[in-house]
């Protein structure tokens, strides 16, 4: 089928085909074009446009190529699209009469729909394979709500967690992730078939019934923004850039802890590699690439920004390259996704490790002098200058929190502020516990095994909507 036959003498020349035709990257949305395409057809007959006869002809020949598969399809560059591809097949099947099925329609809203068919799908699956990693992590938190961790600020020792805690965290940011894919779906989910080229059509067409039939919630209100925006695909890549950032870190973190300096995890074997000369060597190989793949997705939102922005209405060819830079952020991400979630699922916890920082370098310090504060009721930041001035005399002391008492405390309170505190071995002994740290800290949020357990009922309930 040459479309170009009526309007123009000659053919394009192979490189300039070539260099046109969106054939290759179309193959994602095989499936979507023939379901417009049915949903169109049928339309068509329901409303007494196209002759009836004809429409059949037209369907059973869709369900003939679906059942054949895209191998089926000539997917010659010299033709276009996978549209003009599609449309190839139904005239060798039946003739003329598969003219019958572009009535009304165009493959600037034609391609659109194919799009937001194929990126619904996409989202679904991304956010049943999001949930299944909440999961994961939610049943490892379970086991973990009493694993001493230790929480870092700037990467240096900050205050005694749990590893529950520190999970609940992963499980958090990945549900904003799923509820991101969730609400942007509200803005993919909407039928632009029936836009036409950009003015809508003549003929009497029922959109609000193509839209039924492929499972679109609304029709899109204009027609001339129904086949120019693009901004639902560079929504769904933000979407899938953040996922990919919540990913990173978490493949970041795994590359820190499993480093002989932390020795808190170990890699499973499955997800490691050794070096070429240095036979020693376990590797986060797997960790390191998944964040390092993490950035891939963030190179084509900005890439697409750029393509949709300063281009005028409606539709402009500019818009065909879109696409590929779309499926190239939700593959990414996915590979990512799921390597990530069977990475974070095998890791092996080196408890002695982590309890042993949780418990080093003055971590327990804040919970010091919040008791001050409750104790002896001397505001927060006499308070802070106290057991900062502790935590500096020990260590040019060379004394340990162990070795912190209430004598101790008493030298620099009176250095500070002239009056000792006689908090009591007791209360000295219990804020400087990291267990006892932790099992303070019940507010929602917290890491306290409790509130750690009120954090993943929540979670639960979230994967259970």
């Amino acid at each position: 089928m040459d479309l170009r036959a009526g309007r123009f003498d000659g053919q394009m020349t192979d490189d300039a085909a070539a260099f046109s035709s969106s054939i290759e990257f179309d193959k994602r949305i095989f499936e979507a074009d023939i379901n417009c395409n049915r949903a169109h057809t049928t339309m068509l007959i329901e409303e007494g446009i196209i002759p009836k006869g004809s429409g059949e002809k037209i369907l059973k020949t869709l369900d003939k190529l679906e059942k054949e598969g895209l191998s089926a399809l000539n997917l010659d560059p010299s033709f276009e699209d996978i549209h003009m591809a599609l449309e190839d097949y139904v005239t060798k099947e039946i003739g003329p009469e598969a003219g019958f099925m572009h009535t009304a329609k165009s493959r600037n809203d034609q391609v659109c729909t194919d799009i937001r068919l194929t990126l619904k799908n996409e989202i679904e699956n991304t956010i049943i394979n999001i949930k299944s990693f909440i999961n994961t992590i939610v049943e490892m938190a379970k086991e973990n709500t009493h694993t001493l961790f230790i929480a870092y600020t700037h990467l240096q020792h900050a205050q005694p967690t749990t590893f529950g805690h520190h999970l609940m965290a992963y499980a958090n940011e990945l549900r904003r992730d799923c509820e991101r894919l969730i609400d942007t779906y509200k803005r993919v989910d909407m039928s632009p078939l029936g836009s036409a080229a950009l003015t809508t059509t003549g003929f009497p067409i029922n959109r609000d019934r193509t839209a039924e039939l492929l499972g679109f919630s609304q029709v899109m209100d204009n027609s001339i923004d129904g086949v120019s925006s693009r901004d639902f695909a560079a929504e769904a890549i933000f979407d899938y850039a953040m996922l990919s950032t919540t990913l990173g870190k978490i493949s970041d973190e795994i590359v820190i802890w499993s480093s002989y300096e932390f020795r808190m995890v170990e890699c499973s074997n499955q997800y490691s590699s050794t070096s070429s000369i240095m036979p020693q060597k376990k590797n986060p190989d797997i960790a390191e690439l998944s964040r390092g793949k993490s950035t891939i997705a963030y190179g084509e939102l900005m890439t697409v920004l750029a393509m949709i922005k300063g281009i005028p209405h409606s539709y402009n060819r500019d818009l065909q390259e879109v696409t590929p830079h779309l499926w190239n952020a939700i593959d990414n991400t996915n590979d990512i996704l799921g390597i990530v979630h069977g990475m974070l699922s095998t890791l092996t916890i080196n408890k002695e490790r982590t309890e042993e920082l949780a418990g080093a370098n003055f971590a327990t310090a804040t919970e010091l002098a919040d008791v001050i504060v409750r104790e002896k009721e001397l505001p927060f930041r006499t308070a802070h200058r106290i057991v900062g001035r502790i935590v500096s005399d020990a260590i040019e002391e060379g004394v340990t929190t162990n070795d912190i008492d209430n004598e101790y405390v008493n030298k620099v309170a009176i250095e500070v502020t002239g009056e000792p505190l006689d908090l009591g071995e007791e209360l000295v002994n219990q804020a400087l516990d990291p267990l006892k740290n932790v099992k303070s800290r019940t507010v929602k949020g917290g890491c306290a095994p409790e509130a750690v357990e009120e954090s993943i009922k929540n979670m639960e309930k979230f994967l259970k909507e």
